[in-house]
């Protein structure tokens, strides 16, 4: 179609506002939960911590605790609203637009592919880069208007218009970048579910990177070489910094610019990394072994990011005395003698096993979602049309998805373990081992809730991520947002007891597996008494 006489892209106009009809609504949520981020911050600040005591307790309150660094970045001021905005929500806001500008560059590139819905658009009038250019302008308009609502709607909560519209300008070129990113991503993937993991998982090495070099306070150069860098440093509220900004631009320049080149010389349904043929006889006979390679290579991926993250908190977890040492607020708590360095130690310990927790149930869950995809796409149906039994195949997924998070819980927590071992912060291998191994039941909890939804109710398959973002917000954000204890406790974490704490209690976690019980029953249950696809 390139040779058309209105060129590469003939028809990217029109394809784009058919596009943007039809999928445009895809974009509201994550333009809503960011803007939910930034405007709440504004808002509830002066009611949280409402005089100079509350500020500095929670400011070392974050300081004493560098997992929480890890996530939201520096906290270059917590003294006004929106200095804590900008702590609150430049980070997480930024990485919900670049997964929402991310999804849709993948689900209106490579997803078209995969679905047929390509070739029947090609047939039309639409130059070969009509596609591609539709999907760019999908996720370059959603990012921008993600930022505007974001901008407007904090200002009317009381925000101030410069450190607000700076703040949601690093959201929005968050997903320009980003939307370069799953550009060159759908050229490199053989269909959407590998672009998505190159796309996404470049997002989530970039997030971690930036959160370690601020926490263990790394060269500048460290934060220069990561485009997630440039948005930090622009310091909304603190330095009000724009020309970071033009960085991202020219990023995201550079990256369309590759993958329109890539795209003019890709063969149609094929990408660079293509995947290798299948054997000439199948050699899968159980629904085990069938669950096993279905997701053969997300858990290698899996596998691989858990060993880093390990790497990654193992070397904070030896350094979290020299990181508290350098906060003066922690500092003027311990010359108080209010609290230990080992007990700040334990607390550190048992927030960044919970949020590797949080990490490993996100590929649980993509375990029982594929088991939705293979039955919407008709693949399931003539698989237990044979001999094995509906029952059988669920239980195989499910005993997958269990058995996946907790060997990713218990790698990473040996690998932090034997980064600490022997080391002066009072841990010993075993008490990492052990509090990862007491993190497993909330994990599995967590799991569980997809297993429910996708058992009972796969039409509300979205449903299944509900306990990811829940149990984050309230594990990470809840106590230092004074949220009252049955609140706390819908986490499954908050029941996890740290192991260093010699008071610890364990029946919080037989609640948690009670819990977990009724939601698999509820799985299983509705998994085998209803119709497929439905």
């Amino acid at each position: 179609m390139s040779g058309h006489p209105r060129g590469y892209t003939a028809g990217a106009r029109t394809l784009l506002r058919t596009t943007l009809h039809h999928d445009g609504r895809n974009f509201g949520p994550f333009a809503a939960l960011a803007t939910l981020l930034s405007a709440s911050s504004v808002l509830i600040y002066p009611w949280l911590f409402p005089d100079a005591f509350d500020r500095f307790a929670f400011s070392t309150a974050v300081g004493a605790n560098p997992a929480i660094g890890l996530v939201f970045g520096p906290a270059f001021d917590l003294t006004t609203d929106e200095g804590f905005n900008a702590w609150r929500s430049l980070a997480l806001g930024g990485f919900i637009a670049a997964l929402g500008a991310a999804f849709a560059v993948t689900r209106n590139t490579r997803g078209q592919e995969d679905s047929g819905q390509a070739e029947l658009l090609a047939s039309g009038v639409l130059g070969r880069g009509a596609r591609l250019g539709a999907a760019v302008g999908m996720g370059v308009l959603g990012s921008l208007l993600l930022g505007i609502v974001a901008a407007t709607v904090t200002i009317l909560c009381g925000g101030t218009v410069v450190a607000s519209t700076l703040l949601a300008a690093t959201f929005t070129c968050t997903g320009w970048m980003f939307t370069g990113v799953a550009a060159v991503a759908a050229q490199l993937g053989a269909d959407a579910r590998t672009s998505n993991t190159l796309a996404i998982g470049t997002l989530g090495t970039l997030f971690v990177l930036r959160g370690f070099a601020y926490a263990i306070d790394a060269p500048q150069w460290t934060i220069w070489v990561n485009p997630l860098g440039w948005m930090t440093e622009t310091r909304p509220a603190s330095g009000n910094h724009w020309w970071p900004l033009l960085l991202a631009v020219g990023l995201t320049l550079v990256l369309l610019t590759v993958a329109f080149i890539m795209e003019s010389r890709r063969d149609f349904g094929q990408g660079v990394i293509s995947p290798r043929p299948g054997p000439a006889r199948g050699r899968v006979h159980t629904t085990w072994g069938l669950a096993l390679r279905l997701n053969y290579s997300s858990i290698l991926l899996w596998l691989a990011v858990m060993v880093m993250l390990g790497f990654v908190f193992g070397y904070m977890t030896v350094s979290v005395k020299d990181i508290l040492a350098e906060q003066p607020g922690v500092a003027a708590v311990l010359a108080a003698g209010a609290t230990t360095a080992d007990q700040l130690v334990g607390v550190f310990l048992h927030t960044i096993i919970a949020l590797l927790g949080i990490v490993a149930s996100v590929p649980g869950v993509l375990v029982m979602l594929k088991v939705h995809s293979e039955e919407r796409e008709d693949r399931l149906e003539p698989v237990i049309a044979t001999r094995a039994r509906r029952i059988t195949y669920y239980a195989a997924n499910v005993l997958l998805a269990l058995g996946l998070v907790a060997v990713l819980v218990l790698l990473a927590g040996a690998v932090i373990g034997l980064r600490v071992q022997g080391s002066d912060v009072g841990l010993s291998f075993g008490d990492v081992v052990w509090q990862a191994a007491a993190t497993v039941p909330a994990v599995w909890a967590v799991v569980a809730l997809s297993v429910a939804v996708v058992g009972a109710r796969p039409g509300v398959a979205i449903a299944a991520w509900a306990g990811v973002p829940v149990t984050f917000l309230l594990t990470l954000l809840g106590p230092s947002f004074k949220l009252p204890d049955w609140a706390l406790g819908i986490s499954p974490y908050w029941h996890v007891p740290a192991v260093a704490n010699p008071d610890r209690d364990w029946w919080g976690l037989l609640g948690v597996a009670g819990v977990t019980a009724v939601l698999l029953v509820v799985g299983f249950a509705g998994f085998r008494r209803r119709d497929l696809a439905r």
